[in-house]
Formats: structure tokens, C-alpha cells, sequence
């Protein structure tokens, strides 16, 4: 069992998305990589919520992951506004209702997911000053429709943008960010403190667009 879970939605193991997962998860010392490009299961939900699909065994293992991770991370390229169809079949096949999460009498969507924390590291080519015209509907996407839906309260996103004119000196400062994030929520989640100072840095840098 690892205290994060670090979910890799990208369907190229070169990509850059797939290395700041790796730079993350072994700063962090204690998390688990689920690259869904490696497990074996169908990513179409074929019967909407009408009839319930068998679960493969890959999926069942992540399942149980996502069970008993104290913080969840998700890394994936934004691509037509939204996320890969890997990550989104993922969510679809992955999450399930009364399983992670359920609805009340009330008819309020309550979380069942234990982790309390959880981050988003969202890389896109679209440059930060066109964000204000065309938005970042994946970040609401699986940081508040998915992650918070399924109850993890805490959710920071990491903003990676420009990637395709990303000069190697703007990529490195990513990947020494991922690093630096994974070292924190590592030491968070053993249990030692990550101690004021930590603290307010990090609360800092979850308003970082660009630079993040």
C-alpha cells in the first residue's frame, strides 16, 4: 500500500506529461504510478449506468488503490478542451456509483474516496494569456467534477502551459517543480509536517498560472 496514488493519463510513455509523473512519484518516496496506458480494460462505458459492466482485473487493482491512497494525483495534457479519452474512460469505467461515491436522500452527491488530498497537473500548448478567452474546462473537469465529487476535499492544480514552445530551460523549471511538490506531499503524508514555511509556499504557488 503507497500514500499517493499518481494516475498517468497520457497515452505516450515519452511524453512530458509522463515524466513529471515519474519525477513526482519518486520525490514523493511512498507512491504508486497507475499508467493507464499499461492496464488492460475497455475504456467505453457500453451500457451507460443501465446495466453494469464486469470489472477487469487491472481495474479492480485500481480500485483498491484509489481506496487506500491518502492523496491522489492526476497528470494529463489538455487536448480539445477536455482530457484524453484514456483518462476520461479511466473515470467513466473506474468510478462508480455507491462504490466512490453516492447521492444522498436529498439527492446531494456525497464522496466516498478516503484521500483528503489531491493534485492536478494539467499541461496544455495553449499559451497562459489566451486562458482568459478559451478557459481550462479540464481543470474543472477532474479537479471539482470528478476528484472533489468523489470526496477529495483538498485539490491543488498545477498549470503547465505554452508546452509546444516550451523552451528546455521552461521544461527543466517543470520538471524540478514536480519534483519539488512530490518531496512536500511525501513528507506530508509520512506524517513528519511539512512545517510552516511549506506551508505558505505551497499556498502560494496553487494561484500560479505560467510559471507553476
Amino acid at each position: 500500500m503507497s500514500s499517493a496514488l499518481v494516475i498517468d493519463g497520457h497515452p505516450d510513455a515519452r511524453s512530458l506529461t509522463a515524466e513529471l509523473a515519474r519525477r513526482y512519484a519518486a520525490a514523493h518516496g511512498d507512491a504508486r504510478i497507475l499508467a493507464l496506458r499499461d492496464l488492460d480494460f475497455d475504456p467505453s462505458l457500453r451500457f451507460g449506468y443501465r446495466q453494469r459492466m464486469e470489472l477487469e482485473p487491472d481495474l479492480i487493482d485500481a480500485k483498491r488503490a484509489l481506496a487506500e491512497a491518502a492523496t491522489v494525483v492526476v497528470f494529463t495534457p489538455l487536448w480539445w478542451g477536455s482530457v484524453p479519452a484514456l483518462l476520461k474512460g479511466f473515470f467513466d469505467r473506474a468510478l462508480l456509483p455507491q462504490q466512490e461515491y453516492r447521492y444522498s436522500k436529498l439527492g446531494m452527491p456525497e464522496g466516498l474516496l478516503p484521500a483528503r488530498n489531491g493534485r492536478l497537473f494539467l499541461l496544455a500548448d495553449t499559451p497562459w494569456f489566451l486562458t482568459p478567452f478559451t478557459g481550462l474546462p479540464a481543470q474543472t473537469h477532474v479537479a471539482r467534477g470528478t476528484l472533489r465529487f468523489c470526496g477529495i476535499r483538498s485539490v491543488r492544480t498545477t498549470r503547465m502551459l505554452g508546452v509546444k514552445d516550451a523552451s528546455p530551460e521552461r521544461i527543466t523549471s517543470w520538471l524540478d517543480r514536480a519534483i519539488t511538490l512530490g518531496r512536500r506531499d511525501g513528507i506530508r503524508d509520512r506524517g513528519r509536517g511539512a512545517g510552516p514555511q511549506a506551508m505558505a509556499a505551497e499556498a502560494a504557488s496553487s494561484s500560479v498560472v505560467a510559471t507553476s
